[in-house]
């Protein structure tokens, strides 16, 4: 079975992974050239914590609703036409960040990229999944966090670029306007896109999910072994749902749906208490703190630390399916948990303490060099540990758990718990950083610890199942005793 295909369009879709990247990295760049801060602040030499958490968390207020809406939005209109909504939203965000002409604007636009963004952060990785054969789904779903990796260490590399190279407003403003073009690019390319079989098969499309099922899987041969009994395998899996349609939100908590949820919802959770978007958000304000100075100098280091991101997630495409989500999740949360914990008792142990006259607090490690230096590496060390581990699998986890039936409700909202937490780790670290500096540090490192004994004991392990066999995994036993009958009536 040829799988070309199915990694040409889960790669193109996973575009919208590379949107989310860039703009989560684009901002921690921009909050940092002198000519955003004296545009945004009529001439303030530096954003209050509270300016610059609102910049980044209105978007992520705006990523919260975009994913709650993509739920209902994927299932009346489908998969691929829910990912051109997103992009179309995100584009006039972007549009208006672009041409702010003072704070407000700003925070005006990124909540409306920010809905864009939700929603293809939703929606991505449950086409994905959807299309994956079993074998090489956790590979193909993590196309989507290496598209987010490549999309911020892309922008980090332009912010540091235009700061060098352009003045004026034109040193923030090219960054924000590229945004547009990935977003651009995918929702033209959505025509092309095949709809998801699994979709079409809830919407009584049989023929036209045969189809699709055949050019991805069989070569376009529809009496492929692998395309019949896959599309056999979808549709015992409707049949007996039809019984039991979930129709409304409230019902993700009752029977046996409830602790998948929960773990979906947990998953999410972690993957932002593990501190990640308080590196990507704020990086040149935690490099500095770890003891570069000047903006430029940041910068260049938030650019290696995009690079690092990038290169320690290709692990992760090759083999999270070989590896498995358990072993995986819990490795990486060991080398984050370690990396922040040294990192942050290095910054209390050698630092200085400098008491600001508002009343805040920074660290100061200039005088001690091999400290500096090891606190850096800790951090590029954390970065490494979170791509290929609670990166790739944060997403893959929840897309892969939920039965159809339930599927976009219950990934809308695992995906809206990934923002809610997002949104607060972007308004409380400038906050942390300001009030107990290297705590921020040894804080995320305890929460690293926590995960990795959650996973250990309440996740079980689902690489190599089907989408339909996870059911087996979460013990429905009504489901197996179905299974057994309907499959006697296709396949003897």
């Amino acid at each position: 079975m040829s799988n070309g295909l199915v990694y040409a369009v889960t790669s193109f879709a996973a575009i919208g992974g590379f949107c989310f990247g860039y703009d989560t990295g684009v901002i921690s760049g921009v909050l940092s050239m002198e000519n955003f801060v004296g545009y945004m602040t009529e001439g303030q030499t530096a954003f209050t914590s509270l300016q610059s958490s609102t910049i980044v968390s209105t978007l992520l207020a705006g990523c919260f609703v975009g994913a709650l809406l993509s739920g209902p939005f994927s299932e009346r209109i489908g998969r691929k036409r829910t990912i051109l909504v997103g992009c179309i939203i995100f584009v006039i965000g972007a549009i208006v960040q672009t041409a702010s002409i003072g704070y407000t604007m700003i925070c005006v636009g990124r909540p409306f990229a920010g809905v864009g963004i939700g929603m293809l952060s939703m929606v991505v990785p449950l086409y994905q999944s959807e299309l994956a054969p079993k074998s090489i789904r956790g590979r193909l779903i993590s196309l989507q966090q290496f598209a987010i990796t490549i999309g911020i260490m892309v922008s980090f590399w332009i912010n540091y670029a235009t700061n060098v190279h352009l003045t004026g407003t034109a040193t923030w403003r090219v960054p924000l306007g590229l945004q547009c073009v990935p977003a651009i690019i995918l929702g033209f390319g959505t025509m092309f896109l095949p709809y998801s079989p699994r979709w079409l098969l809830q919407q009584g499309r049989e023929q036209e999910a045969l189809q699709v099922l055949a050019k991805l899987h069989g070569n376009g041969d529809r009496n492929h072994p692998y395309v019949i009994e896959e599309y056999h395998e979808i549709c015992e899996q409707i049949a007996l749902e039809k019984a039991i349609q979930i129709h409304s939100y409230g019902e993700l908590l009752r029977g046996t749906i409830r602790r998948r949820v929960f773990l979906g919802v947990l998953i999410q959770i972690f993957q932002q208490l593990t501190g990640i978007n308080a590196i990507m958000y704020y990086a040149p304000l935690i490099f500095e703190a770890s003891g570069i100075s000047g903006s430029n100098s940041q910068l260049l280091a938030t650019g290696i630390n995009g690079v690092v991101n990038v290169l320690a997630t290709i692990p992760a495409i090759l083999w999270v399916d070989r590896w498995g989500r358990r072993w995986t999740l819990i490795s990486g949360a060991i080398v984050m948990g370690f990396s922040m914990l040294i990192a942050g008792i290095v910054l209390g142990v050698c630092a200085k303490t400098v008491y600001l006259p508002n009343g805040d607090k920074s660290i100061d490690i200039s005088g001690n060099q091999a400290a500096s230096y090891v606190a850096i590496v800790m951090i590029y060390l954390f970065v490494a540990g979170f791509a290929y581990s609670w990166g790739p699998c944060g997403w893959i986890y929840p897309a892969e758990i939920f039965p159809l039936r339930i599927r976009s409700k219950a990934t809308s909202v695992t995906t809206a718990a990934n923002w809610l937490f997002n949104f607060v780790v972007g308004e409380i670290v400038p906050i942390m950083l300001v009030r107990i500096t290297y705590g921020t540090f040894i804080f995320f490192g305890a929460c690293c610890a926590i995960m990795g004994v959650c996973v250990f004991f309440f996740f079980p392990e689902t690489k190599g199942k089907s989408l339909e066999e996870m059911e087996f995994i979460f013990g429905e036993r009504e489901y197996h005793q179905w299974e057994m009958a309907t499959s006697e009536k296709y396949y003897h």
